[in-house]
């Protein structure tokens, strides 16, 4: 194990008090109309044809970003005023990443992102590189199928059930130690391509991550309606 220094931290991943301040949509698998909704009264922000996905839902969001070219040849546009439409026709980014900073503008910053993948493959990993890219800068957090996907780039602990599925998917690589889970790791390496950590599981109800270095994603069951919290 790498030693750690007096200034070395660990942060309590805390699921008690923070609530996500907005919703973005993509348009893919999308979870339940109940479990959108139970993230509580916050913003919907759509991503292009998540809009008309989240309408066959009888949900409706509060702004429609992008460049808009599933939406508009959609008839459901003529439910949404012409302000709530936000067109930004650049190719150089993505619709995700056009409502991220829509979002951050908007002074949005402990996100909750459902429908991030489902249909082309690439889509999905584009979404994947726009998560990294400005998971150090917003708190942004997965939904899909009542599971909580949250980018961690430090040393943390967090409450779980016992038996609970806990992934290590790093990003793409990562050295780090664990405790708490059926099979543990010592100062050892997950990197794409070579060893990655899916369906762990925790054999006490907390879990401490040790990062040495890198960074992953953990995968854990959702805790609607609270938003990951740094502590």
């Amino acid at each position: 194990m790498a030693k750690k220094t007096e200034n070395d931290k660990i942060i309590k991943l805390e699921f008690n008090n923070l609530k996500f301040d907005c919703i973005i949509a993509l348009d893919g698998n999308l979870p339940s109309r109940k479990s959108i909704l139970s993230a509580g009264n916050i913003p919907l922000l759509a991503a292009d044809g998540a809009a008309v996905s989240l309408v066959k839902k009888k949900i409706w969001s509060d702004f429609v970003i992008g460049d808009l070219d599933t939406f508009r040849l959609s008839p459901y546009r003529l439910l949404f005023e012409e302000e709530k439409q936000i067109y930004l026709p650049s190719q150089d980014i993505n619709d995700f990443e056009k409502t991220l900073l829509f979002a951050s503008e908007k002074g949005y910053s402990n996100i909750l992102i459902v429908g991030f993948h489902g249909g082309e493959l690439e889509h999905t990993l584009n979404n994947w590189s726009v998560l990294k890219k400005y998971s150090k800068k917003l708190n942004l957090c997965l939904l899909d199928r009542n599971r909580y996907g949250i980018p961690v780039i430090q040393t943390c602990h967090f409450a779980c059930k016992k038996n609970e599925i806990i992934s290590l998917i790093p990003q793409p690589f990562v050295r780090l130690t664990t405790k708490n889970l059926k099979w543990n790791l010592k100062n050892e390496i997950l990197e794409l391509g070579v060893r990655e950590g899916a369906r762990n599981l925790a054999v006490s109800d907390n879990v401490t991550l040790d990062i040495h270095s890198g960074e992953l994603l953990l995968f854990i069951d959702s805790r609607l309606p609270f938003s990951p919290e740094f502590r």
